[in-house]
């Protein structure tokens, strides 16, 4: 009932939203879903994407099942209050059967070079989190560091300042976030990445706030630079209730808690039909040794978070349709190199091969019209244990408006 109710609100927004961009900024920025609402004419506004997967293995020695999937469908919805103040939410179906909020935040406009903005917000960190519709991101999956380093869809509540300053062709993101969870009880963190201790905005538990920052360069035509940085502390649950005065206490919520630090670089190029893309991500942890000792299992055996996380890839793709008159459709052919390793360094011990990995990408993408796109890639992935590659066959169907 509560779905067919979200799926005709949707119909009713449609004929009254308007969705004309402005020309107030120049087009060599590159926009999501939730920035063209914010730049588009009147009050009520709607958007959306999702896509449809089919994930094969590909063994020649053994025969496995596929997986189908409606992966993820997401409307948006914004609204406008007065010319200077805005709303933006995004709800997410995943899977068919789950439901998240992935954005909802108010914006308001204090001059032409700062925007307030406060609520449910993206992590500025690097590329596929902020711009992870199915049109921004080559491949029917997202780009894998973007699972393990930054997990997309990485967002936190918080508040803080965006905006453009033109003469100089930058754009700026300051919040102070909430952070990831690492302990309730048991722990969220391990060296198998970061996605898992996500909080959502779901009744987040708050210890300590988190700065995320990004800042994008935009002045050569076809060129996007960008660089990111995210610091702060875990979260835990173990400092709810507790004394101030008690040590002890203390002491055990701090070995729950882990720093932070991680920083992005990333680059975005077109020309004459080229496509290329590039971002490496490096996270320094701190406390590693304490937190594994701490999380560790009942028979002794030590958690393995590692004190440090990197990753990088490198994407080039061609529109083959580029050079044909009246053809608006774009035929895609491209290549990514993925390299990623979640146990990069630890405090004590060696680290685990087994989470330093590398993968090769390479499919095609057919945008039929503008938002609207087929999808087909071979995944090859493989550890430094392993002596063969993982393979995938991925297809699948991708929208955004």
């Amino acid at each position: 009932m509560k779905r067919n109710l979200i799926f005709a609100l949707i119909l009713v927004c449609s004929g009254l939203a308007n969705a004309q961009i402005t020309d107030s900024l120049p087009g060599n920025l590159h926009f999501n879903v939730a920035e063209r609402l914010l730049h588009t004419d009147g009050n009520l506004k709607i958007g959306g994407y999702g896509g449809v997967h089919y994930n094969q293995p590909v063994d020649a020695e053994i025969r496995q099942n596929g997986k189908m999937d409606v992966h993820r469908f997401i409307m948006l919805l914004g609204y406008s209050f007065s010319n200077n103040t805005q709303f933006i939410t995004e709800i997410e179906f995943e899977h068919v059967k789950e439901v998240y909020i992935e954005q909802a935040f108010l914006q308001h406009k204090i001059n032409n070079y700062i925007n307030f903005r406060a609520g449910l917000m993206l992590t500025p960190m690097g590329i596929t989190n902020e711009y992870h519709e199915p049109n921004l991101f080559r491949g029917v999956e997202r780009p894998l560091i973007d699972n393990y380093i930054t997990p997309t869809t990485w967002r936190e509540i918080g508040a803080g300042f965006m905006g453009y300053i033109l003469p100089a062709s930058l754009k700026y993101q300051a919040y102070l976030m909430n952070g990831f969870l690492s302990y309730d009880g048991s722990p969220k963190l391990s060296g198998s990445g970061l996605r898992n201790s996500r909080q959502k905005g779901a009744e987040s538990i708050f210890s300590s706030p988190n700065f995320a920052g990004k800042v994008e360069y935009f002045g050569i035509r076809g060129l996007n630079l960008g660089a990111s940085v995210y610091a702060g502390n875990t979260q835990s649950t173990l400092y709810n209730g507790v004394n101030k005065n008690d040590q002890a206490a203390l002491a055990k919520a701090d070995s729950s808690v882990v720093g932070m630090a991680m920083f992005g670089l990333d680059a975005r190029y077109s020309v004459k039909g080229w496509k290329l893309k590039g971002q490496y991500y490096y996270t320094n942890l701190s406390n590693t040794e304490q937190y594994n000792h701490f999380t560790a299992k009942a028979d002794g055996t030590l958690n393995d978070l590692g004190s440090s996380l990197n990753g990088f890839y490198v994407e080039a793709a061609y529109n083959v349709f580029r050079s044909l008159q009246n053809v608006r459709s774009e035929l895609t052919p491209f290549i990514r190199y993925e390299k990623w390793n979640t146990q990069n360094t630890v405090e004590q011990g060696t680290t685990n091969p087994a989470y330093d990995k590398k993968a090769i990408i390479s499919g095609l993408e057919w945008e039929m019209a503008r938002g609207a796109l087929l999808k087909v890639d071979m995944q090859f992935v493989k550890s430094a244990i392993q002596n063969e590659f993982v393979k995938t066959f991925n297809a699948g169907v991708g929208i955004m408006f």
